[in-house]
């Protein structure tokens, strides 16, 4: 069971000493006994964030294919060269000896210092898509039909672009 609702109470069990959280639903729940003879829920509380049309994202995927093709390149390849153009980053800094591409999938250096005697490499690490909001995938999805267009790859209408925006709302 998934729901989306508001907290609005917490407080400390006076016995256990461990918190209480109370929300407010905005779903009708039609079978809630089923959850109150359970032991043990797996329970996860986080920001809620409007979920990108999937037409959105394989429509991204489309264009980023043909791209490919046109350039002779893969499809992970332009993903990445568009990331890079029109996504979202941020920097981070390690120590040179860490191999940091067991942990990231989409990075490129950007220098290396010395901090107290010991070398730090910094890279520019890019956030996938599917971690975008909105506005970010909206800007991402504009900068690909743009490069698309460039080299003379049809594509969707900017209604039928518009709809997939307004979908993504």
């Amino acid at each position: 069971m998934k729901l989306t609702g508001k907290l609005i109470d917490t407080s400390i069990d006076f016995i256990t000493k461990k918190p209480k959280l109370t929300f407010l639903i905005n779903n009708n729940i039609t079978s809630i006994e089923e959850l109150e003879n359970v032991d043990l829920l797996d329970i996860e509380a986080k920001k809620h964030r409007e979920k990108r049309g999937i037409n959105a994202n394989n429509y991204a995927w489309k264009i980023i294919t043909q791209i490919g093709n046109v350039l002779s390149k893969s499809k992970e390849e332009v993903y990445l060269e568009m990331l890079k153009k029109y996504g979202q980053s941020q920097m981070i800094s390690v120590y040179d000896y860490i191999d940091v591409s067991k942990f990231l999938k989409y990075y490129e250096e950007a220098g290396e210092s010395l901090l107290n005697g010991k070398l730090f490499k910094h890279y520019k690490v890019y956030t996938g898509t599917s971690e975008y909001d909105t506005k970010e995938m909206s800007i991402f999805i504009d900068g690909v039909v743009e490069d698309a267009k460039e080299l003379g790859i049809p594509t969707d209408t900017p209604e039928q672009i518009a709809r997939y925006k307004e979908a993504w709302k």
